[in-house]
């Protein structure tokens, strides 16, 4: 008999290589407001103590990369590179799968099938091909043909960049405000609140600007003040020493939506507390005990207001504030909006079935 020795297995650890380090790189880059130098100096400590990388892919080639594929600047020191708007975009497309992902691994029947709306009507015109368009929406013919122009008859090839798809034209199109809380509570007694706010946000908007292209999105955010912000500076929004003066965000919001010429509005409000303040003049006016009813009425007259236009405001609670839950019901029973409690991993689940349901009933109208 064959003498066997055994031993315990342990299974060689694979190395970490481009893809494996951008996502991490992504990842970190919303913690560090966008620094390039800090997030490397983080992904370099990491690499100390998990060896991310080893003797054939090491952090200079990781950077390189980043250069090389157009993610940060192309500068000799690294101290001055600058992530570029792939990078944006790339962040916004992981946070993106990360939310819409764990909605696709729901129980049947809890989220509606994944379609553009219901109702568009076909025009004489063709364009290319974009994610998202749906397979009967190609014109092959067409397809064909531009495939001929392209590449020759001799060698004939089609590629995606050939499709062209039958222009539609929506019945209806939906026109959303969404407003973050960057509140100081928003990170306080150490839970970090405003990163899944922020991750949400980004879903939302790739999703509108891939899936919904004739939809528009505006982002506001709100403190004491409240202004808007770009989609690209969404990875990178920091909370300020700010209250929370909600009736400026919903002022803000409401001429944004005023200017739109489509009949559908909503707001979306994420948020982590009751309203505490508003600004009088160039005085503001700040009360974090309670509920202030000078500060509520008013908040709640906006939200009639805006119930007055047409305009839906779904609020998503990300605290248990037994303050910010009387008034949220106050605030939801006299838009007739909704509102929801959610921890903050399920926030994005909460986010993508209200605007997918809104949608639908649009276009069944």
């Amino acid at each position: 008999m064959l003498n066997y020795a055994f031993h315990q297995y342990i299974p060689p650890k694979k190395q970490a290589g481009f893809d494996e380090l951008l996502k991490l790189f992504l990842q970190l880059m919303q913690y560090t407001n966008g620094s390039v130098s800090e997030t490397l100096e983080w992904m370099n400590e990491l690499d100390k103590e998990y060896r991310l990388t080893d003797n054939t892919y090491g952090m200079g080639d990781f950077i390189d990369d980043l250069k090389k594929n157009g993610y940060i600047s192309d500068e000799d020191d690294i101290n001055q590179s600058k992530p570029t708007p792939k990078t944006n975009k790339s962040i916004r497309t992981q946070a993106l799968e990360e939310v819409f992902g764990k909605i696709k691994k729901t129980k049947s029947g809890n989220h509606q099938t994944y379609k553009p709306g219901m109702g568009d009507e076909q025009t004489a015109s063709n364009r290319s091909f974009q994610f998202g368009d749906r397979l009967d929406q190609i014109d092959f013919t067409a397809s064909i043909q531009q495939a001929q122009i392209n590449h020759g008859i001799n060698s004939f090839t089609l590629t995606e960049n050939d499709l062209q798809v039958k222009e539609q034209d929506h019945k209806s199109q939906t026109s959303t405000v969404l407003l973050i809380d960057i509140s100081h509570s928003m990170i306080l007694y150490g839970e970090d609140r405003i990163t899944p706010a922020k991750k949400v946000a980004m879903a939302l908007a790739e999703l509108i600007k891939t899936k919904y292209p004739k939809d528009t999105l505006d982002i506001l955010v709100f403190g004491n003040d409240a202004w808007p912000i770009e989609i690209k500076d969404l990875p990178y929004l920091q909370v300020g020493p700010y209250h929370t003066n909600t009736y400026a965000g919903m002022e803000l919001a409401m001429d944004l939506l005023r200017r739109r010429k489509n009949p559908n509005k909503q707001m979306f409000m994420i948020t982590d507390g009751k309203p505490t303040c508003l600004k009088e003049g160039n005085r503001y006016y700040k009360n974090s005990f309670g509920l202030d009813r000078k500060i509520i009425n008013k908040t709640l007259n906006q939200a009639a207001q805006c119930r007055r236009l047409g305009i839906k405001i779904t609020t998503f609670m990300i605290a248990s504030d037994p303050y910010l839950m009387q008034f949220v019901q106050e605030f939801t029973s006299i838009n007739n909006g909704k509102a929801f409690y959610s921890s903050l991993n399920n926030l994005g689940q909460f986010v993508f079935e209200d605007y997918e349901n809104n949608r639908r009933k649009t276009f069944k109208k």
